[in-house]
C-alpha cells in the first residue's frame, strides 16, 4: 500500500499494520494484503451505517479515515455476516477470497481485544470461515519436467540459458517460493555447495539442501555469473542483463517461455506449480516423511503440507490390483431353465 493510501486509514488500523510488519515479521506484500482487505472491510461497514448502497464507485470514493474506537466496538457478528454476503452476491468473491478477507478482519479485531485490549467484545470470534472445495495441487509429470528442462538446453540462442535452466532446475528440485529464489545471495550457498540459505514467509530463514542436479546447474551458472558484468556490490544470485538482482516479473516470464517452448503453455502451469512439482515428486516418488517435507517448504502447519499426500491414479489403480479378491474371475452363469430336465 503506498503511503498516501496508508496515511488516510484509521490511526488503529496503521498500529495493527506496524505490529504485523515488526513484531510479526509479516512481509510488507502480506500486510499490504491485510490492509486492503480491511479497506473494503471498513468501506463497506460505513456505507451501509449511512444507509449508502455500496456499489463499486461509492466504495472506491468511501473515506474510513476516521473510524473510531467506537466505531470498531460498535460492529456486530450480524454486521461480518452482512460484508461476507456482500462479498458473495454483490462482488462473486470465491469461497477462498471471503476466506482470506475474514481472516483479515478477524485478525484485526484480535489485535483490537488481545492485544490493545481497545474494545471487549471480537463480533468474528464465533464465526467460521467460508467452506473451501479441497483441490489437487496442479504440478508437472516426470516426463513434463523433463520437457521443461530440455526447452531450456535446445534454446542455443539464448544467452541467459545457463541461468534459466538454473533456476528451472532448483524449483523442480527445492519448491522452493518465487520470492525465495529471487533473494538468493551468492553468499547464501556454503562452499562446498552442498546447501543454501534462504528467506521465506516472515523472514524466516530456512536451509535447503542441494541434490546433484541442483549442484550440477548451480556450478554451471555461477561460474557464468562471476564473469558476467554485474552493477557494483551486487551480490544476487541470479541477476538480470542489466547486472542488477533479477526480478519477479522477470522470472515469471522465463518460466512462461520455456512452459511454452515445452509445449506446456495455456495448461495453468506458472512458478508456484514449479514449487507443486518438486513437492508432489518428491512425497510420491521419493517416499520423503511429510513432516520432512513441512521443513523443506518451509510450511508453518503441518496441515498445509498435507494437501500432497493425495494418492496418484496410478496408486489407486495398483491399490485395486492388491486386493486379495482381485484375481477372482466371473465364472459361467447358467440360467435358472437351464438346469431343467
Amino acid at each position: 500500500m503506498k503511503p498516501e493510501e496508508l496515511a488516510v486509514m484509521p490511526p488503529r488500523v496503521r498500529e495493527f499494520a506496524m505490529h504485523k510488519k515488526t513484531v510479526q515479521g509479516c512481509s510488507e506484500k502480506t500486510v499490504d494484503e491485510y490492509l486492503l482487505d480491511i479497506r473494503i472491510f471498513l468501506r463497506y461497514i460505513k456505507l451501509t451505517r449511512d444507509l449508502v448502497r455500496p456499489t463499486e464507485e461509492a466504495m472506491s470514493e468511501c473515506d474510513v479515515s476516521a473510524f473510531s474506537d467506537g466505531d470498531f466496538a460498535s460492529v456486530t457478528a450480524s454486521d461480518v455476516y452482512s460484508f461476507l454476503y456482500y462479498l458473495d452476491t454483490d462482488r462473486g468473491d470465491s469461497a477462498k477470497t471471503r476466506a482470506r478477507k475474514l481472516s483479515a478482519v478477524k485478525a484485526l479485531y484480535k489485535f483490537l481485544t488481545v492485544k490493545k485490549n481497545i474494545i471487549e467484545n471480537n463480533p468474528c470470534a464465533n464465526i467460521e470461515s467460508p467452506k473451501l472445495k479441497k483441490q489437487l495441487p496442479k504440478h508437472l509429470s516426470v516426463d513434463e519436467s523433463v520437457g521443461l528442462l530440455d526447452a531450456v538446453t535446445n534454446d542455443v540462442a539464448s544467452k541467459t540459458r545457463e541461468r534459466d535452466y538454473a533456476i528451472l532446475t532448483l524449483f523442480l528440485n527445492c519448491g522452493m517460493r518465487l520470492s525465495e529464489l529471487v533473494g538468493i545471495n551468492l553468499r547464501d550457498i556454503d562452499r562446498e555447495m552442498r546447501s543454501l540459505r534462504v528467506t521465506g514467509k516472515g523472514s524466516k530463514e530456512r536451509v535447503i539442501y542441494l541434490n546433484d542436479a541442483c549442484r550440477s546447474a548451480l556450478g554451471v551458472h555461477i561460474t557464468h555469473r562471476l564473469q558476467a558484468q554485474a552493477a557494483p556490490g551486487e551480490n544476487a544470485l541470479f541477476i538480470s542483463s542489466r547486472g542488477t538482482r533479477i526480478s519477479v516479473k522477470t522470472v515469471q516470464y522465463t518460466v512462461n517461455k520455456y512452459l511454452s517452448l515445452a509445449g506446456l503453455g495455456n495448461k495453468g502451469y506458472s512458478t508456484h506449480k514449479l514449487r507443486h512439482t518438486a513437492a508432489t515428486l518428491m512425497y510420491q516418488t521419493g517416499e520423503v516423511d511429510i513432516r520432512v517435507l513441512k521443513d523443506i517448504l518451509g510450511h508453518e502447519q503441518l496441515n498445509t503440507t498435507q494437501i500432497y499426500t493425495h494418492v496418484s491414479d496410478k496408486g489407486m489403480e495398483t491399490a485395486m490390483t492388491k486386493n486379495p479378491l482381485s484375481t477372482i474371475k466371473t465364472p459361467e452363469m447358467k440360467n435358472k431353465d437351464d438346469n431343467q430336465i
